[in-house]
């Protein structure tokens, strides 16, 4: 049986100048042999609103003016059964919502919020059959953190916004799960295998790092999918199954030169578990829904 997929806040009401609708094309390795939409294909829905919107809008431009940048802290990627076209454009629409959390009474950290649909042309890659209507391949909610990126450790933590164009405290109240939720089984779901590393460790190299000066954030995504390939074939499980859904949360950045290593536990319908550096302390936790 299919657990359940991982949770997500819901899609609010966006602000006006929050939100665009964007079109863009599906790459080759997006999409399954079977025309699904790969979860790790979703988050180019979310381009648009960083080219179109956040680049432009004031809060933004004068957060990032004073060292105060939103850092991805979590995934959640969720794609549906829907087959689409890979040679035709998709659709997409995109917004955030700023929001806070609190220890107590008082505010401990500010978010910025995403959420995306992806849309895509019904069918499969055919010569002969008419592209159907669009439909709705995968979501994504992404969350963010405040935070003074270059700032020393102890003035990291951003809890006012003190800047035009955003609120000092964001009105909507956002419980942040904790990190280590996401190396958890989804409601449902019983743990079928122990918790074990990988085979092999993982050495990064220029080519998985981006513009941020890290290794880029799909990159665990893959690396953590690998590991469970190996450890379905180890145990005997079928094989003929995709990544459903993906569910990380980001801990610490790794970089060109760094040595990780993915520690996998399977459940009932997928797999959870960490990847971790050499110094045995985890920099995400992840887990997936597999399913035929």
């Amino acid at each position: 049986m299919l657990p359940a997929m991982f949770p997500a806040p819901e899609v609010p009401e966006f602000p006006p100048g929050q939100v665009t609708n964007t079109t863009g094309h599906f790459r080759y390795e997006d999409v399954t042999q079977d025309g699904r939409l790969m979860p790790i294909g979703i988050p180019h829905a979310l381009s648009g609103l960083w080219r179109e919107v956040l680049v432009h809008h004031p809060g933004a431009r004068n957060a990032l003016g004073q060292g105060v940048i939103p850092i991805l802290t979590r995934l959640t990627l969720t794609s549906y059964d829907q087959q689409i076209r890979v040679d035709r454009p998709f659709e997409s629409r995109a917004g955030f919502q700023l929001a806070h959390d609190k220890q107590g009474d008082d505010v401990s950290r500010l978010f910025m919020l995403v959420w995306a649909d992806l849309r895509g042309a019904a069918g499969k890659l055919s010569r002969h059959v008419t592209p159907g209507e669009l439909a709705t391949a995968g979501t994504i909610f992404a969350e963010h953190t405040f935070t003074r990126l270059m700032a020393p450790p102890d003035q990291r933590r951003v809890t006012r916004l003190a800047v035009e164009g955003y609120p000092e405290i964001p009105e909507t109240r956002y419980a942040a799960p904790a990190p280590t939720t996401a190396h958890e089984p989804p409601a449902g779901a019983a743990w079928t295998s122990e918790l074990a590393p990988d085979t092999a460790d993982y050495v990064f190299t220029l080519d998985q790092t981006d513009s941020n000066q890290h290794v880029n954030s799909l990159v665990y995504i893959r690396l953590f999918l690998e590991a469970v390939n190996r450890r379905l074939a180890a145990e005997g499980k079928p094989l003929r199954v995709r990544s459903r859904a993906v569910n990380i949360a980001y801990r610490k950045p790794c970089f060109a030169g760094d040595r990780v290593r993915a520690h996998v536990r399977l459940f009932e319908g997928g797999a959870a578990g960490h990847v971790t550096g050499e110094d045995g302390k985890p920099r995400c936790f992840v887990r997936t829904i597999l399913a035929p």
